[in-house]
Formats: structure tokens, sequence, C-alpha cells
């Protein structure tokens, strides 16, 4: 990915549609769209997945918790969301298998009627996975749970059940989608922003003033249809286009802790299926730490979200609960908060209960289509509708979306064994090798590659994590990466998963971007 020649492809010729987002969704339509042979440009003004889609709690799933509230709000709303969702789990297991995978959870129960109850609700969540299902639940034994999980509490525990849903690197996964859409076609430039539109003789939005925020430099692009895709940011782009446009979106916010990975050693994770006030939690294990989460709280957008103290005591708090082991503030090596976007017109409900499903609204007068609400999870199905609108607007016909089974980034002659013939070429670590294949699939030997061009690349950028310098070069040379956020918080994450490491690797990770 070429960053300047995509800025200078900008005001060189019409697109049939500009993509204002890059998140998972934004970046989902913008490979979608160029799929069905569409000419696309797609904006972002930060870096790709800054937002949201790299603050999740990293799975991929149906949604329990909505499941539940559909059985009691007897909600069709919900249940359609929820096997919608658990459709797309699949999906995402296949379309990128190095950067996802199946997840067990266990859900400990403190008598034999939770035992029943959480039984029947997760027999029902396999029951509507259908034959898209990755293993059934099933009621485990307080000695077998102790077994697959020592460190947790035992005092109250009188058994527990296990069901299955997937696992993903967001940010690299939003990455994925990003290489995929610039391989087939696409224009994709991070750190742009929307600065004001222009309009045709009828109010259609026709053009769009964007300056790149790296250099300060304009440019005007022209469109056939402009797709609103930043998630909790919508209604900001919305009155952009139409001063009359009322607001749609509310935000809640999620937020995290991580601890390191001795505090839950195994690949279990935990659920806790409702917390006093009646939220979900997860202990998750992830990269070799442990990712505790997540909260959900009525908020303010937000562009530099972050937890609070009162949020990190509460997550604190029922790990305490929960593991034998207690910990304390000091444990926690990093916290990061995302923002969902809601869709709500009112705000007489607690965040906690909204319906996670989306809707594309087309603007009658200025045709602008936007894209709210969803999850990270049915991104894909946001996507094909939010391209069946434009394609609609432009009186496109027979052009179906064909991303269901479309290989991502990476994913192409991808086979788990991969680190092992990484370790035997280039002679490392079973660690790092395990990180590259987890981390760039098949385009982990073009990173290999740059350590035999330059030994010094081989080395790690800081002790205690799997990242070697050779990272840095390839995200700078071949994933747009622009400053050392860039490389820290997405294309590697460490940003997110250990505060004082990432401290210490800033300078050398800047050094080299501007080798």
């Amino acid at each position: 990915m070429n960053r300047a020649a995509f800025l200078e492809q900008l005001s060189a010729e019409p697109f049939d549609v500009c993509i204002i987002g890059g998140g998972a969704t934004g970046a989902g339509c913008a490979l979608d769209a160029a799929l069905r042979g569409l000419k696309v440009c797609l904006i972002e003004k930060e870096d790709f997945a800054a937002q949201t889609s790299s603050k999740s709690t990293k799975l991929i799933h149906g949604g329990v918790r909505y499941l539940e509230q559909a059985v009691k709000q007897l909600s069709p709303d919900q249940f359609r969301m929820v096997r919608k969702a658990l459709h797309e789990r699949r999906t995402l297991l296949q379309n990128a298998p190095h950067l996802t995978r199946p997840l067990a959870l266990l859900t400990p129960c403190h008598n034999w009627w939770e035992g029943l109850y959480y039984t029947i609700g997760l027999k029902m969540y396999d029951w509507l996975a259908g034959g898209r299902n990755i293993q059934p639940s099933r009621w485990l034994s307080k000695s077998k749970v102790i077994e697959l999980i020592p460190q947790l509490q035992t005092q109250h525990l009188h058994s527990a059940v296990l069901y299955y849903d997937g696992q993903l690197d967001d940010a690299r996964f939003a990455l994925a989608l990003i290489k995929s859409a610039a391989k087939e076609g696409a224009v994709v430039i991070n750190h742009t922003k929307a600065l004001e539109f222009g309009y045709s003789k009828s109010g259609k939005l026709r053009k769009l003033e964007v300056q790149d925020t790296l250099t300060g430099k304009n440019y005007s692009l022209t469109a056939k249809v402009f797709v609103n895709a930043t998630g909790p940011f919508a209604d900001h782009i919305r009155t952009m286009a139409s001063s009359k446009a009322q607001p749609r979106m509310r935000v809640s916010r999620g937020s995290h802790i991580v601890l390191q990975k001795e505090h839950l050693p195994g690949n279990t994770a935990i659920l806790v299926p409702k917390t006093d006030d009646g939220r979900v939690l997860f202990l998750i294990p992830w990269k070799e730490q442990v990712l505790v989460g997540t909260t959900d709280l009525e908020d303010q957008l937000n562009e530099r979200p972050l937890p609070t103290e009162a949020e990190k005591q509460y997550l604190i708090d029922y790990v305490n609960r929960y593991l034998q082991k207690p910990i304390t503030e000091v444990e926690v090596k990093a916290g990061f908060t995302g923002q969902r976007p809601l869709i709500e017109a009112t705000f007489a409900r607690e965040t906690k209960s909204l319906v996670r499903d989306h809707e594309v609204e087309i603007d009658d007068k200025t045709k602008l289509i936007s894209i709210l609400g969803g999850k990270w999870t049915t991104y894909r199905l946001m996507a094909s509708d939010t391209i069946d609108a434009v394609c609609e607007v432009l009186k496109i016909r027979n052009r179906d979306c064909v991303t269901e089974k479309y290989l991502l980034s990476g994913a192409e002659n991808y086979t788990p064994d991969l680190f092992l013939k990484l370790q035997e070429e280039y002679q490392f670590t079973e660690e790092i090798a395990r990180h590259l294949a987890r981390t760039y699939g098949t385009e982990a030997r073009n990173v290999a590659d740059l350590t035999r061009e330059n030994s010094a690349l081989k080395e790690l950028l800081v002790e205690n994590h799997p990242f070697i310098r050779a990272e840095v070069v390839f995200a700078r040379q071949q994933e747009m990466a622009c400053t050392p956020e860039d490389i820290l918080y997405r294309r590697l994450g460490l940003g997110l998963m250990d505060e004082k490491a990432t401290q210490q690797t800033y300078a050398q990770v800047e050094k080299l971007l501007q080798a």
C-alpha cells in the first residue's frame, strides 16, 4: 500500500463510492464494494481501526447476554441478531484463520439451579448456531472445573457450563480487510480528515474536501455516492452533510484491563454471567496476557477514552471474586476503552439493554448512506447491506456480495504449522515464529525476509514480548504505518497490553520509522 500514490489518486478521477471511516465496517465496505467492481476510495481521519475496532473484547460471538434478553423480553429482534452473529462467527473464523481461533469459555455456577439455567441457555445458543456451531456446550462437575482452571475460587463453586465462541486480533483483522481492499483496487488512506462536502444542483453529495493531517495538504475528491461508516462518530458526518439531520447515535463505553498471563495461564476463558448491576464480564487469555472486561456505561463521545480509576477497581474486584490469588492495581499492565455505537432515538433505557443490531440510513436529499450501530462480529453483514444500498442508489443490478468465502490478506495457503517452517527456515525462537505466523499469516515470510537483508532487524523490540524490529520496517513499507502509535497500538498491539514496555520501545520505533 503506497499512501503517497493513493493521495495523488484522490483528485485524479471520480469514484463510484467514497467511504468515510476506516474501522471494521468501513474496511468491510471497501472490500465488498471493490469486489463488486466499483471504483472505491476510503479515508480515515486517524489510523485504520484507531477507535472502537481495535478496542473491543476481542471476541467473535453471537452474544450470550443478548440471547438471555431475547428470551426474557420475548424479543424477535434480539433472536435474529444473535442468529445472524452466530452465522458470521464461523465465517470470520474461516476468512482469516491466522487472526482468529475458537475459544472455550467457562461459566461458573453457584448452585444446581444456575447450572441447569445456563445449560439450557447455552444449548439454545448451540441450537441457534446450527451446523455452524464450533463445539457443543456441556455442564461440568466441580472437580472437572478445578482441573480445567485450578486458579478459580472454589468456596462457592458448584459446577460450570463450558461453551465455545471465537477470538480475533481485532486491529489486525481490520487491517487485513484494508489490505485486501487495496489488493482489489480500492484507494485506502489513513490520517486523512473529511472537511467539507460539495453538492450538486439537486442537493446530492458530489465532492468532499479532505486534508492529509500529516502534511496539512488539502485534496478534493469526487464520488457518486458517499458512505458514512464512522461508528460512534456517525452523527458528526450526518450533520456535516445535512444541518437538518437529527441525532441517532448513543454511546456506551467498554473498558478493559490487562494482567499477567500467570493469573489465568490456560487457554480457557471465564464468563461472569451476571454482575451485581446486571452486566457480563470476561476474563480472557489474550496474546500471553489476560484481558478483563468489559464495562458498559453511558458515555459522552470522546476521541481519547480511557478507563477511569473506578472502572479499573470494578474489574479488579470481579477478578478477585473469581480467582484465588488476589490482585491489586499495581498488577494491571495496561487498560483501554472503546466506545460502542448504539442506535437510540431516546435515552429511556440503559445501554446494556440495547440491541446491538445495525441500520442502513439513506438521506432523502443528500443521499448520504450511513451505516449505524452493529458489532464486530457482524461487520461483514453490515458492509453487505451498505453496499447493497450503494448499488441501489447507483441503479446497479446483479452485483451481489461475494465476501463470505473471501480469504483475507495473509490467509491464502495458511496452515497451522506455518510457525514450524518459519522456525526452521529463519532460526527464530518458537515464540517469535508463532507470533509472526499468527499476526501475518503467509505474509510472515515477507517480514522474516527483512531479517536476512539486515540481521539487526531480527532483534527483539523489548524484553518479554515476541515483537522484532523487522515488523516496524514492514509496517512502514507495506502497511501504511505513519506514526509510532500506528505501530505500537494497531500493527503490534503492544500499547494495549503493556504500558511500561510501550514507553521503553517508543523511541526505538520512532527511529526505525524515520530510517
